[in-house]
């Protein structure tokens, strides 16, 4: 019986041939990259069963109680705003870099006079409220620093190889970050410094340029032993000298100054420090130092990772979250959580989705000839390669505690909402190149 609208019999009697490729045409068309989409969407809702589990305690904590709805409720809001993206034209996208950028800037001047904290960040003055609603200016401010540095970088006619060329992003980034670090949220500055170095490499700055710009850094950090800075330094002057012929003369110079300052400063700058930031420097390097104090986060979040062994207590399970031991469970040691009751398995397997979430990001921006879709899609995987390195690193003891999220698996309302809205972008501006090439 041929039914209403003609026969479905292709060219060899196959039926339906063709509704898979149409059924996958609109999805595409739907979510740009389904691959990226998908896993996401997998790690959102990993976040949600995860921040479930941080709230299952002994004691109910009114803080995590109930956070797995809320986190929902975001998720909800996220994929619609996601949805309203994918909808605007890539042009649009790239018109709103400029005042969305100034936007942002104005939000984190009045976060500074009139913002508040929000949850166990009460110390941290990054949210401002509008009725009921507390939002984050600072993970829009990501956005669209990623969007006004991809729109000055992508109308350059030269690659930013000198110093000069690197003083306006410098300053794009530089001034949120400022205003970020005010706050003071040292965690989300360096989000900002990765999109910076992201971008900075995207466009063409060499490798050897965007190192040396860290060395004052380093030299900073390693001044404190006077006989190691004197080693790093002449390796630096014998690096300088091999580059001769690569790099310009006032590079050179510039890296040489300000290694000098910095390693000039440290001392002073070490004894201005109050005593509690001493210490947190001091318990990095050595937990131990302070295991009740400083060190009582990092020390429990490693018995949590530890104890959970290869394929950990079981979900909801988890005896250190359960004794509330865990701090910021649901949020910034989240991780912990997941490698106590999921174990090493849970752990790797969490690593590595986010990993291929990254490598897709990458691919993305491969297959880009709009150079400001490319720097956008890589700036985006620069802000979150710090996030996971950090977060996971504080963890586990390999940086300093500074109160920084994973993304898709925190809870955070406001930091899902501007991570979809970033998939949003990244995919939308990569399927309009796409059709256009």
């Amino acid at each position: 019986m041929t039914p209403p609208g003609g026969p479905l019999l292709g060219h060899g009697g196959e039926v339906w041939r063709d509704s898979p490729s149409m059924i996958d045409h609109l999805f595409k068309r739907w979510v740009g990259d389904p691959a990226l989409f998908l896993a996401v969407l997998l790690m959102t809702s990993f976040g949600v069963a995860m921040i479930y589990s941080a709230g299952v305690l002994n004691i109910p904590s009114p803080v995590t109680e109930n956070a797995w709805i809320r986190q929902i409720q975001w998720a909800g809001i996220a994929l619609v705003a996601f949805t309203v993206i994918r909808q605007i034209g890539a042009r649009w996208i790239e018109w709103i870099a400029v005042p969305g950028y100034f936007g942002s800037v104005l939000l984190l001047v009045a976060t500074l006079i009139w913002g508040t904290g929000s949850g166990t960040a009460s110390g941290v003055n990054s949210f401002l409220a509008i009725g009921p609603v507390q939002f984050q200016p600072s993970e829009w401010a990501k956005i669209a620093t990623i969007l006004a540095l991809a729109r000055h970088l992508g109308t350059r006619p030269e690659d930013p190889t000198t110093l000069r060329a690197l003083v306006a992003p410098a300053a794009i980034v530089g001034v949120p970050l400022v205003l970020v670090i005010l706050q003071p949220d040292l965690g989300t500055a360096l989000a900002f410094a990765g999109i910076l170095f992201a971008a900075l490499f995207w466009a063409g700055t060499p490798i050897s340029l965007l190192l040396l710009l860290v060395t004052p850094g380093v030299a900073l950090v390693l001044s404190f032993d006077p006989r190691i800075w004197a080693v790093c330094f002449v390796l630096l002057i014998g690096a300088l000298y091999l580059y001769r012929y690569r790099l310009f003369l006032v590079e050179s110079l510039s890296v040489i100054l300000a290694s000098l300052v910095a390693g000039t400063i440290a001392t002073p700058l070490w004894n201005s420090l109050a005593d509690y930031q001493q210490n947190r420097i001091l318990v990095y390097l050595d937990p131990s130092v302070d295991p009740r104090g400083a060190g009582y986060h990092v020390i429990q979040s490693m018995v949590a990772i530890g104890s959970g062994g290869p394929t950990g207590k079981g979900f909801t399970a988890g005896t250190q979250k359960r004794f509330d031991f865990l701090p910021e469970q649901h949020t910034d040691f989240i991780f912990s959580v997941i490698g106590e009751e999921l174990g090493y398995l849970g752990t790797v397997l969490t690593l590595l989705l986010f990993a291929f979430i990254l490598f897709r990001l990458v691919k993305m921006a491969e297959r880009e000839a709009d150079p400001f879709a490319g720097l956008v899609i890589f700036g985006i995987f620069g802000a979150w390669l710090v996030h996971i390195f950090v977060n996971v690193g504080m963890t586990v003891g390999m940086v300093p505690v500074t109160g920084i999220p994973l993304p898709f698996v925190s809870y955070g309302g406001t930091f899902l909402l501007m991570s979809w809205v970033a998939v949003g972008v990244a995919t939308k501006l990569a399927g309009e190149n796409e059709r256009s090439l």
